[in-house]
């Protein structure tokens, strides 16, 4: 996870070059949002990938924009929502695992860390086969024009509960020759997943307990 001015800045140049690469408009600056979870992925102290998870708040999601009435749908019937966006990779680095460990990564976030229920994605058509047939997301309304990017997208929903299954029954078993139609073998297996979740629960912790301790120590004096 990047939390500084240089993290978001290395992680920005990447978007802005990749999001070029493929002709999409507009210009892309991380900002430090306490809604918004910038991961990396980076190769000898060099930035190849990066993800963003936007949890949802009162000021909304960034896909409401466009989808709001999808979205809301959602909302009412209880979902606890969050939207993966600004991925980007560098085409250099032809690695499915990293990819799919950056993934992982995030919804390992959005899951136990923020406790969501649903990931919401928007993905330019060319995409969305990957998105349905690897990763098991399903459409949510018609193809609509993106203003941020100047291009057609799609809103894809995943519920949680799905991915954790998949990732129980797949996760790690690209070794054993299981991977067909379906990118969750290149995922952390389940046991590398709860050694993943017990990490960053107890970072979690230490960093909630560190933002009481000045609440604590004014209340003792």
């Amino acid at each position: 996870m990047t939390d500084t001015a240089k993290g978001r800045n290395s992680a920005s140049v990447l978007i802005n070059k990749m999001y070029a690469w493929r002709g999409y408009a507009g210009a892309h600056q991380l900002s430090n949002d306490p809604n918004r979870i910038t991961l990396v992925a980076a190769d000898h102290g060099k930035t190849v990938g990066t993800l963003t998870i936007g949890l949802d708040s009162p000021i909304g999601l960034m896909a409401d924009q466009i989808f709001k009435q999808e979205i809301d749908a959602h909302r009412q019937c209880g979902a606890r929502l969050c939207e993966f966006t600004k991925l980007a990779f560098d085409t250099e680095v032809q690695s499915k695992f990293s990819l799919a460990n950056l993934f992982h990564l995030a919804v390992i976030y959005a899951r136990d860390i923020h406790h969501c229920t649903d990931i919401l994605i928007e993905v330019n058509p060319r995409h969305r086969r990957f998105y349905e047939h690897m990763l098991g997301f399903k459409r949510e309304g018609e193809m609509r024009i993106n203003p941020r990017v100047n291009a057609p997208a799609y809103l894809l929903r995943v519920n949680l509960e799905y991915v954790t299954e998949q990732i129980h029954a797949l996760g790690g078993t690209f070794s054993n020759g299981v991977i067909g139609r379906s990118f969750y073998p290149y995922f952390f297996s389940p046991r590398e997943e709860r050694g993943i979740i017990n990490c960053l629960l107890l970072v979690d912790e230490h960093q909630s307990a560190h933002r009481e301790a000045p609440a604590n120590i004014s209340s003792s004096c």
